[in-house]
Formats: C-alpha cells, structure tokens, sequence
C-alpha cells in the first residue's frame, strides 16, 4: 500500500512538471512571437486587448442585464401580490384565515378553488398566514402539511408593516425563486395575515442564457472582424517600415536605391525624407572621399614629377664631381652653382607644398584685424625696387587714396602682395609694374597689380589657379628663375582666408593684370553690427 502512494505521487508529480514544462514553453513561444516584429506586436495587441475587453463587457453586461430583469421580476411580483391582496379582499363572501366554526367543506374547496384560480393566472403560488406564520390558506394545498409554517424571515417582514421581497433557490432543484410578502387588507384596518407570493421565472433564465449566448456569437463574429482590420493595420504599418529597413540594408551595402513614392504615415514620410537625406549626404561623402582621393593620388604624381626633374639633375652632376670626369675648375663651378640652383628650387617647392597642405587642411590661422593697404602696399613696393631693378624694371604704386583699412592677416597680406610682384618682375623686362590702391562704391578696396610684360595666353589662362602649372609662352623662360608652379594657388587660397577674391586678366605680349578685391573696413564693420542686431547681442 506504502508503494501505491509513492508510486501515485511521483506520477503526480511527473504530471505536474509536464504541465509546468508546457506552460513555460507556450508562454516563451508567445514571448517569441509578440517580440519578434512589429507585426505581431500590433496583432497581438490589439486581439488580446479586444479579447480581454470583450470577456469583460458580457461579464459586465450579463450582470447588468441580470440584475435589471431580477428587478423587473420582483416589481412585477410586488405588483400581483397587491392585485392578490384586492381580489382577495372582493370576496366578501370568504372569510380569509383560520377557518370559522361551522365551515363545511363546499366553502373550504370554493376558497381552495379561487386561490388556485388567482395562481394560475398570476403565475404564482400564493400563501396566507397568520402573525405566528402559520400557513392559513394556500394554492398547493396538497404540498403543504396541516400546521406547516412559513419562514421566519416572512413572519418578521410582515409584523414590520412593509413589503419585502426576497429571492432563494430552490434547495431541490437549485432553480431561482423570487417571493414578495404584503399584509393582507385595507391600510386603514390592522392586519392580522399576510400574503406570501412565490413564482420562478423559468422564461427568465431562459432569457439570459440566450442573452449570454447571442453576446458570444457577436463577440466572436466582432473578434473576426477586429483580427482582419487588426491583420490589414499591422501591414499598413510594418510594410513601410519593412521597406525602409531593405533601404538601409541597400545602404550599407552600398547601394543608394532610393524610394520617391510618399507612405501612407506622416512618421514614416518623416522618416524617409531624413533617410533620403542621410542617403545624400553619405552619396556627397563617398564622393568627396573619392575625389579626395583621386586629388591625392595626384598630388603625389605631380610632386614625384616635380621633384624627379631637380633631383636627377643634382645627382648627375653630383656624380660627374665624384667620379672626377670634371677636370676643368670653371665646369665645376658651373656645376656646383647649378647643384646649388636646383637645391634652392627643391627647398622652396617643399615649402610651398607645405604652405598649400596647411592652406587645403585649415591649419593657418588668420587673426583677422583693421589693416592700412595704402600703407602695406608702399611698403612692399619699396623693399622690391632692387628686385624690378635688377631686370631694368621701374615699380611704383599709384595711390588713389591716401588711407584704406580692410580686416585681414597682415603677414599673409604681404605675402600675397608680394608674390604677385615676384610674378610680375618674373614675367616683365624693361617694362613697368604699377600697384595700385582704390576704393569702389564705399563698400570695396581694390588692390591691383599690374605688368607690361609678355602677358599669358588664353588656353593658359583659365589653368594658372591649378598646382604645378608654369606658364610657357614667356620668351626668356631658360634665364629666368624657375617657379614651383604653386604660387598662385597659394596667393588665392590666401585671398580666400582673407575674405577677398582674386580676379586676373591678360592679353599676350601686352601684359597681365591682377585685381584683388577686398570688403573695406567700414562694409565689414556694418555687416557685423547688422548681424549681431539680427542676434540679439547688442543693444538696438
């Protein structure tokens, strides 16, 4: 026996982890699905809501129904009860309770035979009883035992002077009843019985339970219809997502297919609009690393090239000294100061290509202050006179007014200056360089460098801006000082930094002329003031 239970409770057991083990499998698995996409998340959602509110509602709703058809019940009880109490009271030729002395049974069975009468058509069983509660006269005499008594509840609502009305149920059957007690007469006189009615409204629960059936089968067909707009919402909503992600799986791919058609949800057209932008931004990007990349690789072309042609020539004539093939001291002379030529050629080619790489990367920093170019402009003239003069060059500078202020770097404004005028010395020979200082319409100065010299033809014009690029048209281009071919690229990018533009016109064998426009003190000092009462940040 010992056996059988162990054997019994570890089977119990068994059982119950079997049913654990399944529920922890069914809730991971829904677990599963509710996170798995926003698909099923919305579906889920919105089905175990409506599910949860929908046992709710007919939970609720029976319970209301029940309890106001109950109500209805007991009023319309409370109604016959008082209909009895005056038929009751209309039979003046029946005397009501304790039988009289005398009474035979014709009278007994006509009494009987009413109230049966009053019964069937009240649809009730109807019970007089005394102040004892003792049963007097009843409708189903023959389920009553002679000096039966009604219960006390009864007895004790009547001796109040009210009306109660109770429900029970039916110990045997388990069926609801509902009973009403009134006192029996006139309320002018003392009432010594009162009336018991007691029906059971089997039509009513009938009622309910086709109630409760019919808010099921609506339930149900309502559960289908929010499952199908439950099933078409979910994709409305996760198809334009689903395609967004395939976008930006093409994205980072490398693929930039972009999608034009508008979505149906303003988040989403949101979504994509930034999408779209972040999809051109990283297009410019790529591109610019490309062309970064592309402007790399020849750069590193163009300074292998413009470092190969020096340094070969430095290492032949290096060579020839070493190896004593030069014999005569003149030759090697001339050998060491073309070893020397080249060496200084090299040494400024690698400064201007620093100075472009700090120009291109922002590393130049530029302390922007009120600069006279009236001034700057006169004194960069004249610290180059030696220079035009050892080419029986004149220089001068044409002042058309006697004071100009601009903002700018006054070392890099030199520099800028004075580049332009070792261009124009290179390129002229007995000519005239003229500088020049003006002011246009209050707003600009206009600093202008002038040469009669050999001019630059047109196709090489629209390329001098570019890196390495040596004009070749000039006359005497063997005697004179080989370039690096980056000045100018750094005299723009310098105008630039400044806040300035540079603009260059040339005819051929007539000479060049730069203009260098600048915004004048005065125009930029508005411009600030203007910008930073837009901002807020001074007084009006």
């Amino acid at each position: 026996m010992r056996n059988d239970l162990r054997w019994i409770k570890r089977k119990l057991q068994q059982a119950a982890g079997a049913v654990r083990g399944f529920w922890l499998g069914v809730k991971r698995l829904l677990g599963e699905q509710f996170n798995k996409n926003i698909y099923t998340r919305i579906l889920f959602t919105n089905v175990t809501v409506f599910v949860v509110g929908l046992i709710a509602l007919i939970l609720f709703s029976g319970f209301m129904v029940k309890q106001v058809t109950y109500d209805q019940v007991e009023q319309e009880l409370l109604r016959k009860a008082k209909r009895v109490n005056f038929a009751l009271l209309q039979q003046t030729n029946y005397i009501w309770g304790k039988a009289p002395e005398g009474e035979v049974n014709d009278q007994a069975q006509e009494k009987q035979s009413f109230l049966k009468y009053l019964a069937d058509l009240f649809d009730a069983r109807i019970t007089i009883f005394d102040r004892e509660g003792t049963i007097l006269d009843t409708s189903a005499e023959q389920e009553v035992v002679p000096g039966s008594k009604v219960e006390f509840r009864h007895v004790e609502s009547f001796t109040k002077g009210g009306t109660a009305i109770t429900r029970t149920t039916d110990p045997e059957t388990g069926q609801l009843a509902f009973l009403v007690v009134v006192p029996m007469g006139n309320n002018n006189q003392a009432t010594e019985n009162g009336i018991l009615l007691e029906t059971k409204p089997s039509n009513v629960n009938l009622a309910l339970n086709k109630l409760h059936v019919y808010l099921v089968i609506g339930g149900m067909t309502v559960l289908v219809i929010v499952l199908i707009v439950s099933v078409n919402l979910a994709m409305y909503i996760s198809r334009p997502i689903s395609r967004l992600a395939a976008t930006v799986g093409e994205i980072s791919s490398g693929g930039y297919v972009l999608s034009t058609d508008d979505q149906p949800l303003d988040e989403i057209n949101v979504l994509a609009g930034q999408l779209n932008k972040l999809t051109e931004r990283l297009q410019k990007i790529q591109s610019e690393s490309l062309r970064m990349d592309e402007e790399r690789a020849r750069l590193f072309a163009e300074i292998s090239h413009e470092l190969r042609t020096p340094l070969t020539a430095v290492q032949g004539f290096v060579e020839a000294i070493r190896d004593g093939v030069v014999q005569d001291e003149a030759l090697r002379e001339r050998y060491l100061d073309t070893i020397y030529t080249q060496t200084v050629h090299i040494g400024r080619l690698v400064d201007d290509i620093l100075v472009l790489s700090r120009l291109e990367s922002g590393n130049i920093t530029v302390e922007k202050l009120p600069v006279d170019l009236v001034a700057l402009a006169q004194g960069v003239v004249v610290s180059m006179e030696a220079v035009a003069a050892g080419k029986q060059n004149t220089i001068y500078l044409e002042k058309k007014v006697e004071k100009t202020v601009v903002i700018g770097d006054v070392d890099r404004l030199e520099q800028i200056i004075r580049n332009l005028l070792k261009n124009a010395i290179a390129a002229t020979e007995n000519g005239t360089i003229r500088v020049g200082v003006e002011e246009r319409y209050g707003r600009e100065v206009v600093l202008t460098i002038e040469d009669n010299g050999t001019g630059i033809a047109p196709d090489d014009l629209p390329h001098i801006w570019e890196r390495f690029y040596r004009v070749k048209n000039r006359q005497d281009s063997r005697q004179q000082e080989k370039g690096s071919g980056l000045g100018l690229v750094i005299v723009k990018k310098m105008v630039q930094l400044q806040g300035g533009r540079i603009e260059v016109t040339s005819q051929l064998g007539k000479g060049t002329v730069f203009s260098i426009i600048f915004p004048s003190f005065q125009a930029s000092a508005l411009t600030d003031h203007s910008y930073a009462r837009k901002q807020g940040t001074i007084d009006k």
